[in-house]
């Protein structure tokens, strides 16, 4: 059953008028992925909400429960400048789509015309298989890729793609980078190093980092992003496997703990499966808030 089914199921059986319901309330929160301390927070305000203004339907819950938590959440727009030179890093542990990702926002840009050329750079040297992947992504989508041999410092790989885009007059250069295991703060640390790198070669340039979390990790996602902003600074979050296996509430998690907005989500494996994320849309599929109300 999806969260906003179960919400919907928890409304159906109490009316909301009972303390029993916010404190059910706060366990789906919990499962769904807010994070208890989060999640009590907000079936109490909730609470004295209610009865402050006497809200007992269960559209007007819902309602105020959107208002609550858009509160928490947080939406950025993480788009190309025209006229100057765009880098874009994506970050992430292994596993969470950040290859995949960097072929859908590509396609994304271009497709809205929002960059005029794209060059993708094959930074995860680490994993030869990423290397081979993002080539075929970039076969595909007829797109540059500037790679090196398995094993090559990233930092010369990223050097290349800003050097080519510069060449070629290509305006975005989208970077995958090597999955870092959160827990490894030896390899957290040389994101330091890379960003460095690419503040210096790409002087002046609308540079970006995008960090890439798995919508179905949980709060783990969430000690996975603090560690990664406590490296570098993270402009926006790409909310990967974001489909019916995702409950979702990692988002709302993510801002309110550590001010982390989210700027695209991915729902499935297409290059079209990538979408800016709305606050306002995502709370009306989160709750199951009819948008045409």
């Amino acid at each position: 059953m999806k969260f906003a089914e179960r919400i919907k199921a928890l409304l159906g059986l109490s009316g909301g008028s009972k303390d029993e319901f916010f404190d059910e309330l706060a366990d789906l929160l919990v499962e769904g992925d807010l994070g208890a301390a989060l999640a009590y927070s907000v079936a109490d305000e909730l609470k004295a909400a209610c009865r402050k203004a006497g809200l007992a339907a269960e559209g007007e819950i819902k309602l105020e429960l959107k208002r609550i938590l858009a509160g928490c959440g947080r939406e950025t727009r993480i788009l190309p400048e025209p006229g100057k030179l765009n880098v874009f890093l994506l970050l992430g542990v292994n596993g969470v789509g950040k290859t995949t990702s960097c072929a859908k926002l590509a396609n994304y840009y271009r497709r809205e015309g929002l960059a005029k050329g794209i060059v993708l750079a094959a930074g995860d040297t680490f994993r030869a298989a990423a290397i081979d992947q993002l080539q075929i992504h970039g076969e595909r989508l007829g797109l540059r890729v500037v790679a090196q041999r398995h094993g090559s410092d990233p930092g010369a790989v990223l050097f290349d793609a800003i050097e080519a885009a510069k060449a070629e007059g290509a305006d975005l250069v989208i970077a995958d980078t090597a999955g870092r295991m959160h827990t490894r703060q030896d390899l957290i640390r040389e994101l330091g190093k890379i960003d460095k790198i690419v503040s210096s070669r790409a002087e002046g340039a609308n540079y970006r980092r995008l960090l890439a979390i798995d919508a179905t990790t949980g709060q783990n996602g969430l000690r996975q992003a603090e560690a990664f902003a406590g490296a570098v600074p993270v402009d926006g979050l790409v909310l990967t496997k974001l489909d019916s296996s995702a409950k979702g509430g990692l988002a709302i998690a993510l801002a309110k703990e550590l001010k982390l907005a989210t700027a695209f989500v991915g729902r499935g494996e297409g290059y079209d499966d990538l979408e800016p994320f709305s606050l306002d849309a995502f709370l009306d599929e989160f709750l199951g808030i009819d948008a045409g109300r």
